[in-house]
């Protein structure tokens, strides 16, 4: 799970994390003795996609993919063996989960953040969390496996369940080149989930002029709509531009409860100009991937879309984005230009991505 506010994650917790991670750097690959040699994997980067950048500390491998992956679905990384990421994470919703704010967790709480789609993480360099909290895939998921409201897991305990299993040691072994290891852990899960790539829609396939592909003129005129009101935020193919902005859906972030939740990117930069600024989300998948925002208030997409034609509030850090009707905040948008829009996104849809079976549970299969 990706929505972890490191509650219930120690100060100590996260210090051995680090150091943990930072001794395991090197050869991330296997050590030079290992017996069978690893297969080191490319990503299948779309034609019409930016090249991603390679994590130099974790090279991806068709072994270390398949450990992340058996991992991810995997509810012995929980207190209770009862949750894996894949609980909040799930790939018929393109890795979300449906909820506005989900109360699975080991607490049975309400989490106070919205489980983001996992959609192209490998492309993602400026934090992750909506707040971008944590710096990398490997880090960010150590705050939900210890959160007391999400998995709440020992790690300590963690690496004792797994070293009971004979396949994970020989996997780790494999992989890593050492017994199993906290650090290890989440580097695996790490690779599996930089294979999440989702450029396959109808929309791929038209902006890469494949033979036979279209959009109707509806769906055309909703990317003309989207290219002209939403691509400030929602930038290249990616449909994201990897950045922190406050979409006015909050003008008042003077309340201070939960450890700052609600100041946004303030929380971890303390900069003023950050206040209310969340993570720009894709909008690859968006019709499977409801609610919106950071705190799933929205419930459809045209929830989203009045919002933003008649209800973005005011604050000093509103972005100058949304100041589109004639200086004033909003985005004049009219019904049909709204179902336009709509029409477009759901040519966005990937099925292939939703239903890819090196991406699905492999104890199903």
């Amino acid at each position: 799970m990706l929505k972890g506010t490191y509650k219930g994650l120690s100060k100590g917790m996260v210090i051995l994390a680090i150091l943990s991670m930072l001794s395991c750097k090197k050869d991330s690959m296997g050590s030079p003795d290992t017996e069978v040699p690893l297969h080191p994997v490319s990503l299948a980067v779309p034609a019409n996609f930016p090249q991603p950048i390679p994590d130099a500390y974790n090279t991806l491998t068709e072994e270390g993919i398949a450990l992340g992956r058996k991992l991810f679905y995997d509810k012995r990384l929980s207190a209770s063996n009862t949750l894996s990421c894949a609980s909040c994470h799930h790939q018929e919703l393109a890795f979300s989960d449906g909820l506005a704010l989900s109360n699975i967790g080991e607490s049975r709480k309400d989490l106070h953040r919205h489980a983001p789609a996992l959609i192209n993480l490998a492309w993602m360099q400026n934090g992750f969390f909506w707040d971008g909290g944590s710096t990398n895939l490997e880090s960010q998921a150590f705050a939900p496996l210890a959160s007391e409201d999400e998995m709440h897991q020992n790690l300590y305990e963690l690496e004792a369940e797994l070293k009971a299993v004979p396949e994970y040691v020989a996997q780790f072994k494999k992989v890593f080149g050492r017994d199993i290891n906290s650090a290890d852990i989440v580097k695996a899960i790490a690779q599996f989930e930089r294979t999440f790539i989702s450029g396959n829609s109808r929309y791929d396939r038209y902006s890469r002029k494949e033979t036979g592909a279209t959009l109707s003129p509806d769906e055309l005129k909703g990317l003309m709509l989207v290219n002209k009101h939403c691509k400030g935020c929602h930038a290249g193919e990616l449909f994201t531009d990897d950045d922190y902005h406050n979409n006015g859906i909050d003008g008042d972030f003077s309340n201070d409860a939960l450890e700052g939740l609600y100041k946004g990117r303030y929380r971890i930069t303390y900069k003023p100009a950050d206040l209310g600024k969340y993570k720009t989300p894709t909008l690859r998948n968006v019709m499977l991937t409801a609610p919106y925002m950071h705190d799933g208030r929205f419930a459809t997409i045209g929830d989203v879309l009045t919002h933003y034609a008649g209800h973005v509030q005011v604050s000093p850090t509103t972005d100058a984005l949304l100041y589109q009707d004639g200086g004033k905040p909003g985005i004049p948008l009219t019904a049909d230009e709204k179902m336009a829009i709509i029409t477009f996104l759901k040519s966005l849809t990937d099925e292939s991505f939703i239903s890819n079976t090196k991406l699905s549970n492999p104890n199903k299969q």
